[in-house]
């Protein structure tokens, strides 16, 4: 049978899509488009994507299915001509601090590899190459031990591998020997030995038991010695003890240091096993400790003006702890009206951490003093032991609010043990390797091709098919524009452009064919500069053999497409149909095309006739975290402020590390962690700070745009009121589905059941006591213009607001939502089906229901992302009545039609990473648009932007500088952390006889 040159769809009804039948070229690029809430992502991964991966899933045996993800079917008549499918969405990206760039990418995995293989093994004491140990030097280091050392010699056999090993341990029994130690614990062969089989053990054999004494037999010692090596490949160990494990090898040891090393293997550069991970922080390369810089919230204010009012919160600090804290200050004579920063350091010392140093103020009498302090760890240890013992999960998120990551003492933030990071390959070590960012990593593995010299015969044999696996995967990497992200930088850290990216480039490097790719928005976070290398990586991904299937609103990526599907007219229930359908002139030609129009220019969005002008600033001095360059700006106050710039250039560092964190620190007086900057100015021209990210609304399906915008609680209180409620004594509370009283029972209020099943995809039916309503029919009989509270939820934004014309409190909020483009949302959507961008919009819509007071600041982070020509208008319109109203707002953002809207323009640059970090350019669109910056360069294409070198603005010259140059203002008050301060589990009932004595004595 012929393979279907189409993907031929029939009657799809997922979600709002109007029965569509609709026919998709395969093995094209092929862009789905249209305004928010049309039916893209129903079309391309509710259907298209969940209907390919249902059908893969079902092909394998019941055996496998149990371990795969379950799939429902989408609601469609029938799909022909459908590939294996891919999803590249933007919220797969690992949250677990273990998973890097390096492991997702499995570049790392080749780093492991080469390292083992042609790494040059050093003492991670003295420096020095180490070298083999033979069985003389082993016996005569063991002879010299102290007097009466008793020691085992065991010879490794297994070494943290799964499985119950019955037949090694046979074969030891056979072989003559009589004891084993397995996972630490001595067994005798004789007995029985049951190891789980699906756990990780270690196995060492039991050569010998000995005692150094004058009676030690030297010869039965090398006896011992040559016995353990043999059987274990060459390593023993020399367990002394009640002491020190010791490992010897006949292959890497330091004679100077009498270090030795384990055979080099992969497993010895994994932060993810205990062979390489840092035996401290366990690979995680950070620690969490208690910030004195969070737990002080303003060191101008004094104790009894609670600049430290973390002592008052029972949840963190414990009453009798409290009482310690302020008898020591009485015992100290402190006075508690005095700033905290003019507190001596030394007693702020004891006070932080319960530690008298050499500088501590002399007292004639120390005894009260150190009867007290039995009983006082300092408050910083006392918060982390409390963190430590709770098994309140609440307490500890309180606590976490407290707690910043310190890089670990031991690695310094590297993971592995020392011993493996004093391998060496090309003059770095593994870690200082994946700390470089992709493009400078990939000129270092390059200097290997260019400069013969640096590596021997043999080493370039067996590392050229792993160099060359490497330099694939870091070419990919830089094809999608991320050339400036470390190896080493964590998943969670990356953005969910950056993540799509990086799976994308990794599909490219598995070189699949004959499958369908579904993208989700791979444009958003990347400036109109990296475009081309997206759209060469996507044409490529088509040219082997793909059917790739982009949902997008970006133009130079529609521009780039082989199709074109339009979906609309409108959102929601609005939506849901193919508009238009073709190549990119064919739409641009057609007249019922809204994207058309704009892609063709017949409709565009405009730009203000006059820009605002600023005597306000905040100004940000000596900014420096992560890639910024110890740079100056001045953020004009009561404008719309763009801050723009290549991917990776600072601008999230800039606005949400440095200048979030800092209004919200001296804005609402809470304790945040701030980037590293030395001064900011302006802050008493702001009343109020507002954030807006694109974290989700809620986390659980009973979240939904009615309860967090408030819309939900006057509705209910409004069926409260109607005379059928309250002639039956109803309550607001009645109409809750979260809670007992006017909820069906049989769901709890969820409206559906999930059905378990064994070997297929769990079912999702509706409640059949409710049919999905959720309430039970006595709270379904109350009704307002006819509608039931459940009819209510199940209605969308814009049919709400005629139902509501007459309430309004509701009106105003519903008419919000409708202003930023959610007008085809329902209300009890649940919080978990909303995009990052519909969920950005809500919370805009949240805040600006509000009364406003002005002089509010506003930070919103790429608030164009899912938004079409049309929806990112609407959002402008917006924007620009905040600073009408007299507010400031802020936006991190690459679209161009938002750029061009904005009265200023805040450039970094002049590239990404260790190369970026700079302000470039500042000013007005038409002052940007007269440079030769990235952002500048598009600007000027722009048909309504006029370049003009006089408008206000200014071109910056760049610093020689080197990042992270310049420190946070450091609190020269604060003492440092102790070295030797060590936080473990208590004893309990040691702590509540503590706990009672210390209460005596206070």
């Amino acid at each position: 049978m012929a393979k279907s040159s189409k993907i031929i769809i029939k009657g799809a009804r997922e979600h709002n899509l109007n029965n569509v039948d609709l026919d998709i070229p395969r093995e094209k690029f092929v862009v789905i488009t249209g305004v928010s809430g049309s039916g893209k992502s129903s079309l391309a991964f509710d259907t298209l994507y969940a209907e390919g991966q249902r059908r893969y899933v079902e092909s394998l045996s019941a055996y496998a299915r149990q371990f795969l993800g379950r799939m429902e079917k989408p609601d469609v008549d029938q799909i022909d001509g459908l590939s294996p499918s891919i999803s590249i969405d933007q919220k797969g990206v690992s949250k677990n601090p273990r998973s890097t760039v390096g492991t997702v990418t499995e570049i790392y995995d080749y780093f492991r590899l080469l390292f083992s293989r042609i790494g040059i093994p050093h003492c991670y004491n003295c420096g020095k190459l180490v070298e083999k140990q033979d069985v003389q030097k082993i016996v005569e280091d063991i002879f010299n031990y102290e007097k009466e050392t008793r020691f085992m010699v065991l010879s490794p056999v297994i070494r943290h591998m799964k499985g119950q090993h019955l037949s090694v341990l046979e074969k030891i029994k056979s072989e003559g020997f009589s004891r084993v130690r397995v996972d630490g614990e001595i067994y005798e062969l004789d007995d029985e030995i049951n190891l789980e089989k699906n756990k990780w053990h270690n196995i060492e054999i039991v050569i010998d038991r000995l005692i150094i004494n004058s009676n030690i037999d030297k010869n039965r010692i090398s006896s011992s010695v040559e016995t353990g090596l043999k059987y274990g490949n060459g390593v023993i160990f020399v367990d002394k003890i009640n002491d020190e494990e010791i490992v010897y090898s006949e292959l890497l040891a330091c004679t100077d240091c009498n270090i030795s090393l384990s055979e080099l293997e992969p497993r010895s550069f994994s932060f993810n096993t205990p062979f390489g991970a840092c035996t401290k922080c366990t690979g995680l390369g950070f620690s969490l400790e208690v910030d004195p810089n969070l737990i002080i919230r303003d060191p101008n204010l004094s104790i009894n003006e609670k600049g430290m009012d973390i002592i008052e919160d029972a949840r963190v600090v414990l009453s009798w702890q409290k009482n310690n804290f302020y008898s020591i200050l009485e015992e100290l004579n402190i006075d508690k009206n005095v700033p905290i920063k003019k507190i001596n350091k030394s007693i702020l010392n004891l006070l932080l951490y319960g530690v008298i140093d050499s500088e501590f103020p002399k007292k004639e009498n120390l005894d009260d003093l150190e009867f007290l302090l039995r009983y006082f760890d300092g408050i910083i240890p006392s918060i982390e032991k409390r963190y430590l013992n709770s098994d309140s999960e609440k307490i500890k998120e309180e606590i976490l609010k407290f707690m910043s990551e310190s890089p670990c003492s031991n690695c310094k933030g590297d993971r592995l043990k020392p011993e493996s990071l004093a391998v060496t390959v090309l003059g770095k070590n593994i870690m200082e390797a994946t700390n470089l960012s992709i493009y400078e990593c990939f000129k270092w593995i390059k200097k290997a091709d260019v400069n013969k010299k640096l590596l021997s015969e043999s080493e370039k044999k067996i590392s050229e098919e792993i160099f060359k696996e490497i330099n694939s995967r870091l070419s990919f990497l830089l094809e999608v524009g991320l050339g400036y992200i470390s190896l080493d930088r964590m998943s969670a850290t990356l953005s969910g452009g950056e993540g799509q990216r990086i799976r994308l480039a990794t599909q490219i490097g598995a070189g699949l064919t004959g499958v369908m790719y579904v993208c989700d928005e791979p444009s958003i976070g990347l400036h109109p500069i990296d475009n081309e290398k997206l759209i060469k990586t996507l044409i490529n991904l088509k040219e082997i053999g793909n059917t790739v299937i982009v949902v997008e609103h970006d133009e130079y990526v529609m521009k780039s497409a082989d199709q074109i599907i339009d979906m609309g007219p409108g959102a929601g229930t609005y939506g849901g149909n193919v508009v238009a359908q073709g190549s990119p002139a064919e739409i641009m030609k057609n007249k019922n095309s809204l994207t058309g129009m704009y892609l063709s220019g017949k409709k565009e969005i405009s730009v203000p006739k006059k820009r605002k002008k600023s005597n306000n600033y905040i100004e940000i001095k000596g900014a420096s975290e992560n890639n910024l360059k110890n740079i100056d700006v001045k953020i004009p106050l009561n404008n719309f402020v763009c801050v723009a710039g290549v991917s990776g250039s600072g601008k999230s560092t800039l606005i949400n590390d440095i200048l979030s964190k800092a209004l919200l620190k001296k804005i609402t007086k809470k304790s945040v962690k701030e980037g590293k900057y030395s001064e900011i100015k302006g802050i008493e021209n702001v009343d109020k700070i507002i954030v807006i990210d694109q974290s989700p609304i809620g986390r659980t399906p009973r979240s939904n745009p009615a309860t967090y915008t408030g819309l939900f609680t006057p509705i209910r209180e409004l069926f409260a009121k109607m005379p059928e409620a309250m002639s039956r004594g109803y309550k607001a509370g009645r109409f809750s589905f979260n809670v007992k009283g006017g909820r069906c029972e049989d769901c709890s209020g969820a409206g559906y059941k999930e059905i378990e099943m064994q070997f297929l995809p769990d079912v999702t039916i509706p409640c059949e006591v409710c049919n999905g309503k959720r309430y039970n029919n006595d709270a379904l009989e109350i009704k307002f213009k006819g509608e039931s509270i459940a009819d209510i939820l199940n209605k969308t934004v814009e049919d709400s607001i005629e139902i509501f014309e007459n309430i309004p409190i509701v009106k105003k909020k519903l008419e919000t939502l409708n202003n930023v483009g959610l007008g085809y949302i329902k209300l009890g959507q649940p919080a978990t089906t909303l995009s990052g961008g519909e969920a950005q919009r809500i919370k805009l819509a949240t805040e600006l229901s509000k009364r406003s007071t002005g002089n509010t600041f506003y930070i919103l982070d790429e608030p164009t992302t899912g938004l079409s020509f049309e929806d990112c208008s609407k959002l402008l319109n917006v924007l620009h009545a905040l600073v009408e109203n007299g507010n400031s707002v802020v936006v991190i953002e690459h679209h161009l039609d938002m750029i061009k809207n904005s009265d200023w323009i805040i450039e970094l640059g002049p590239e990404a990473g260790e190369k970026g970090g700079q302000i470039i350019c500042e000013g007005t669109p038409e002052f940007v648009a007269s440079t030769e910056t990235a952002t500048g360069k598009f600007l000027d294409e722009l048909p309504n932007i006029t370049r003009d070198k006089n408008s206000n603005g200014k071109l910056f010259k760049l610093k020689k500088i080197k990042a992270n140059s310049q420190s946070k203002i450091k609190n020269d008050f604060l003492p440092d952390r102790p070295k030797n301060l060590k936080i473990k589990k208590r004893n309990y009932k040691l702590s509540r006889w503590r706990r009672r004595r210390a209460s005596r004595v206070a």
